[in-house]
């Protein structure tokens, strides 16, 4: 029964999703859907510009998504409600919770998506942070393929004023990316684990708006040119 049950309430609490953000932004404009696995597990990771960030990729996804969220998040209220229907998890990101880690492993040996933000916390500034290295190691213990996803619009998102704001709202995008893997390792080792997660960052870097790429913006340039420089080559 309660594998019946929590479909059911994933659902409809989506479904409620997508209706405030059809209220109350505009958009969003989704590219790359088809990015997305349709039947195995893989791992989203997205840059984080506002604490509705959790809530508008699932509901522009048509799988179920399984989040891991800050735990001061499953303290509010609503938020906390929301979570327990939809079967988002929480993560204490004052050391490793290596609790957090099992149960991210699960949802993608279960063959679900999880979503993750490497980042860790809300971007203040608008731009791209370095990332922890908890989504590295998810993906090098699964081996499950990583799907970059840049947020653009929800920064602006006013709360909780939005709510008295109808149809006026910021303009959200959303860019969904190619899968990827972490680069081979002989041995899952904290620096393979960070060099990976600066891969990935990159990855989410390369779909954002260049003024929103923060400590990846040469990086980004440097692999553009790179590329650039090896399609020259392989022309001549």
């Amino acid at each position: 029964m309660k594998g019946r049950l929590a479909p059911l309430s994933y659902w409809a609490v989506v479904w409620f999703i997508r209706f405030c953000l059809r209220l109350y932004v505009r958009g969003p404009e989704v590219e790359g859907l088809e990015n997305v696995p349709r039947d195995r597990g893989a791992i989203l990771v997205s840059n984080h510009l506002n604490n509705a960030d959790p809530c508008v990729i699932p509901a522009i996804l048509r799988r179920r998504v399984i989040t891991m969220a800050k735990k001061e998040m499953f303290k509010w209220p609503v938020v906390s409600l929301i979570f327990k229907f939809i079967g988002a998890f929480p993560v204490d990101r004052q050391g490793a919770d290596l609790g957090a880690l099992r149960q991210a492993q699960k949802v993608v040996n279960d063959g679900l998506l999880l979503l993750m933000f490497p980042e860790g916390t809300r971007s203040r500034d608008r731009q791209l942070h370095r990332g922890f290295a908890g989504t590295s190691l998810v993906a090098y213990r699964t081996g499950a393929p990583i799907i970059p996803i840049a947020i653009t619009g929800t920064e602006t998102i006013p709360w909780p004023w939005v709510f008295f704001r109808p149809f006026i709202g910021p303009r959200v995008t959303v860019r969904i990316g190619k899968p990827f893997y972490p680069p081979h390792a002989e041995r899952i080792t904290s620096q393979a684990a960070q060099a990976a997660t600066e891969d990935l960052m990159l990855h989410i870097a390369e779909l954002l708006p260049e003024s929103n790429r923060g400590e990846y913006r040469a990086a980004v340039a440097a692999r553009a040119a790179e590329d650039a420089g090896r399609r020259a080559a392989e022309r001549v």
